[in-house]
């Protein structure tokens, strides 16, 4: 029998690890990516809770491991750059990998390359579909025909443009943007610490990542005109702007952004779409339900892609179907998510002082919480010797 032919559109977390799952159910995956190869760089990113299970099926945690950025712990400043609490960045013993985006996109695509077609520096422009398939058009191949078409293609996808309307229909503003620069080398001393600046309505975090650090900003402003993707000077003089009274090593951060040729630039969003499917097309990832600001949509991507391609796998020509479990399954983990999204955005980045005092406390109150909990083995196996200690108590140090 002639194998179903599914186009993906998107080549960065979600898009892969479809293609390697819908391969091994029997199907041939072809994945479109707009930009000419894959991206360089990029945030660290936190491989997690339902997409643990995916990549060690996927035989792909070993390397994620070797490939893991050495954060250890994030350092909280006050307003003028003095340490004032350190956190652990995970409970001990977490299955939880930490890696750059753009190390976990080139391990994806190794293990789906071999079992699918990949196409680069190219995007789809219209999507007609029937009862039967699906002709797709593109900016630069001939046109082709597919029994499925999966939109994997991120916060500003084409394919939900296309298929459902304008992206503003589906998009949540939270009231924050978000910028990142590359850092030189040496921009931190230590690789095993990650940095947070915080004052009212802005956030500075200086990310040692892996090879590359990372200045990212995360901020309240007023642009001056309505959001334009492709002003790259306004962007930077957007967070020029934001960041002109903040102290330590702020302006050196900032000039990094205003010497960068494109650093990246974007309003912080959510994405909720009353449906993810239509006819023979559905949407995965960001692209129909993103989660800003909570850090797993890597994660989530990646085991949505996971879940799709099961029950694709469980209802044999029978889309409709396998899209309606899909999406009743993966809703589960998003709505909790994204009904916290508002008071992650208000506690990350409060806009008062008093509520950035009430960050910090909470930030303590997880460090008392994280070491009680790692000191309970500790306490058990001194008692059962004989030998406890009066000190036992956990003491909040001083950075």
């Amino acid at each position: 029998m002639k194998k179903p032919e599914v186009l993906i559109v998107g080549a960065g977390i979600a898009g892969p690890t479809l293609a390697y799952w819908l391969a091994r159910h029997g199907y041939r995956p072809t994945v479109v990516e707009h930009a000419r190869q894959l991206r360089s760089g990029g945030s660290a990113i936190v491989v997690r809770g339902p997409a643990i299970p995916v990549a060690e099926r996927m035989g792909i945690l070993p390397r994620l491991r070797e490939l893991a950025t050495r954060n250890r712990s994030l350092i909280l400043l006050d307003p003028v750059g003095k340490p004032v609490l350190r956190l652990p960045s995970a409970p001990g013993g977490s299955p939880a990998v930490e890696v750059t985006r753009a190390d976990l996109s080139e391990v994806l695509h190794r293990s789906a390359r071999d079992d699918a077609e990949f196409v680069f520096d190219d995007t789809v422009t219209a999507l007609d579909q029937d009862e039967a398939g699906v002709d797709v058009t593109f900016r630069r191949s001939a046109p082709r025909r597919f029994d499925l078409v999966i939109g994997a293609d991120g916060m500003h996808s084409t394919t939900r443009r296309l298929v459902f309307g304008d992206e503003q229909q589906f998009v949540r503003d939270l009231g924050l943007f978000g910028a990142t620069v590359p850092l030189e080398p040496g921009a931190v001393d230590d690789p095993s610490e990650l940095t947070m600046l915080t004052v009212p309505n802005r956030m500075l975090v200086v990310h040692p990542s892996r090879t590359t650090p990372l200045a990212i900003f995360t901020f309240r402003a007023a642009p001056r005109a309505p959001h334009d993707r492709k002003n790259i000077a306004a962007h930077k003089q957007i967070v020029a702007d934001a960041y002109a009274d903040v102290r330590w090593r702020t302006p050196e951060f900032v000039a990094a952004y205003l010497d960068h040729p494109a650093p990246f630039f974007d309003p912080l969003t959510t994405v909720r779409m009353p449906s993810w499917s239509r006819g023979r097309i559905v949407l995965l990832g960001d692209a129909a339900a993103a989660t800003a600001l909570l850090g797993d949509g890597s994660s989530m991507a990646m085991a949505g892609a996971h879940a799709l391609a099961e029950e694709l796998a469980a209802h044999p020509g029978d889309h409709a179907r396998a899209f309606a479990a899909y999406e009743s399954r993966l809703r589960h983990e998003v709505r909790p998510r994204q009904r916290r999204v508002g008071l992650l955005a208000r506690l990350l980045v409060p806009a008062t002082g008093p509520g950035l005092a009430v960050r910090n406390t909470v930030g303590r109150a997880i460090v008392r919480t994280t070491r009680i909990t790692s000191r309970e083995p500790q306490r058990k196996d001194r008692a059962a010797a004989g030998t406890g200690d009066r000190d036992d108590l956990p003491r909040l140090g001083r950075s």
